[in-house]
């Protein structure tokens, strides 16, 4: 078992920036690459970046490319999530997530093992 906790969301201004962190706990972190999701109310719950298991490797949908960067810290068995530039359309819940199966399909959802409860994230224009 793996247990992810979110933090960092919050509600900013067009053009802010915001870092979210997940924290995990339980198994050995690094046997896992991990993905960042969201979703808002009414849509399927989107890919937004994923990393591989040392962090050589960094995945972006297209929406985000440019303004994301997605991080770990194996030490610290924690993932960042770095927002810049932000627009409405980002708001939403935002889900960290471990994919133990390690597949290359980091942009399917159905691929991660465990997830975490989410973040708010809140963009004003």
């Amino acid at each position: 078992q793996v247990q992810l906790v979110e933090s960092g969301g919050g509600l900013v201004q067009a053009g802010d920036s915001l870092r979210l962190s997940c924290a995990a706990s339980g198994r050995t972190f690094s046997n896992y690459a991990m993905g960042w999701f969201r979703q808002v109310p009414g849509k399927e719950r989107e890919f937004v970046a994923a990393i591989s298991r040392w962090g050589t490797n960094t995945y972006y949908a297209d929406s985000v490319k440019g303004r994301f960067t997605m991080s770990r810290d194996n030490a610290k068995m924690t993932v960042y999530l770095q927002m810049n530039s932000l627009k409405p359309e980002d708001t939403a819940v935002y889900y960290c997530a471990a994919d133990g199966k390690l597949r290359g399909f980091y942009w399917d959802r159905s691929e991660y093992d465990y997830w975490g409860q989410g973040t708010q994230v809140t963009v004003s224009s």
